[in-house]
């Protein structure tokens, strides 16, 4: 079976071609990305309708590629995968239509996926994939969650953030040190510089007894602090920012432990854009390795929303009977789309 996946759900198209044979681990075959960075620097943040209008432009172009690279031909394609949710309503409704449009020429059937199904499923694409069951932790832009998965599609939300995701934090909290677009990735590389201990910030719930996170008094802190600096922040400003990197970390990190010790497993999947960052990698790293507990990431260039792991979790799905694609071509899109709600599709 060859599953092509297409994602559209924000700032990032992807691409990308999986084969599945029989019960063994689906294979990416090849795949292809076009980030919107460039385009969306010059307002600060991602601008919906550009975004649309973008996708618009590179899916195809995308899927000619993936389909070359890969050795196939689109009439070799057995199911098309898309992103129905959660994500930016027109952004959504670009490669849901693309898709739907393909099933239909190719008569063959489409199978709408969740983002963040593909971004949880997403370490089953590295050299290293993980087994059932693990703790997850998702990390992403608009996301911060903690879930048990024993399997695809049985998953439990054991905490979440209930205001701000880490993401947010990264980038908002680069937004006022006056770093850029995109702030996280800023962030994160000039904190190399800085001193984690320069200032005092909260970690908000660390001790709060229960799995959910909160973020936004954090990034209020360090506006507080930012303030309280006035001429002297663009000399303290890599102190800052490894302080502001350091609360964080230290909040997904403890978290995740918790999770662990709730739970009783023994191994950690760690997902999403912010599951790059190098210093929750090495302090993550080092504590389950004190509990010889096993940690999966996905490829580094496979953190950020893509194709491939749309295309995977549409395999995953189809390949252990949890879901059927269908040959229904009037599509709809859910740009809020609780992943607990993935249930009612088993």
């Amino acid at each position: 079976m060859l599953v092509l996946g297409i994602e559209s759900s924000c700032d990032e198209t992807g691409v990308a071609v999986v084969q599945v044979h029989g019960a063994q681990a689906p294979v990416l075959l090849a795949h292809a990305l076009h980030s919107q960075i460039d385009m969306h620097q010059a307002y600060g943040g991602v601008v919906p309708e550009l975004a649309s209008r973008d996708h618009i432009r590179r899916v195809l172009p995308l899927t000619e590629k993936v389909l070359q690279d890969s050795g196939r031909g689109l009439d070799e394609v057995d199911v098309v995968a898309y992103t129905r949710g959660p994500g930016l309503a027109g952004a959504l409704l670009v490669g849901a239509g693309v898709a739907c449009a393909l099933g239909a020429a190719l008569r063959k059937p489409v199978l709408g996926v969740h983002h963040l199904e593909g971004h949880l499923l997403s370490p089953f694409l590295s050299a290293d994939p993980p087994q059932f069951p693990f703790v997850a932790l998702l990390v992403s832009g608009g996301h911060t969650q903690l879930m048990r998965v024993e399997g695809v599609g049985r998953y439990e939300l054991l905490g979440e953030t209930i205001d701000d995701a880490a993401g947010e934090a990264f980038d908002k909290s680069a937004k006022l040190m006056g770093l850029g677009y995109p702030g996280g990735p800023a962030l994160s590389k000039l904190a190399q510089q800085g001193s984690a201990t320069a200032f005092k910030l909260p970690r908000p719930l660390l001790r709060s007894g229960d799995l959910d996170f909160s973020f936004a008094g954090l990034k209020t802190a360090v506006l507080t602090q930012a303030k309280k600096l006035g001429d002297e922040l663009e000399a303290r400003k890599a102190d800052l920012a490894a302080s502001t990197e350091a609360a964080i970390v230290e909040v997904l990190v403890k978290k995740t432990l918790a999770a662990l010790d709730a739970t009783g497993l023994q191994r950690v999947v760690v997902a999403g854009g912010v599951g790059a960052n190098r210093l929750l990698r090495e302090q993550l790293d080092a504590e389950c390795a004190k509990r010889r507990v096993r940690v999966h990431y996905p490829e580094l260039h496979l953190c950020t929303d893509n194709g491939a792991m749309i295309a995977m979790a549409a395999a995953m799905r189809l390949q252990s009977g949890m879901q059927a694609a269908t040959g229904v071509y009037a599509f709809d899109v859910k740009p809020r789309w609780p992943l607990a709600e993935l249930s009612a599709l088993i």
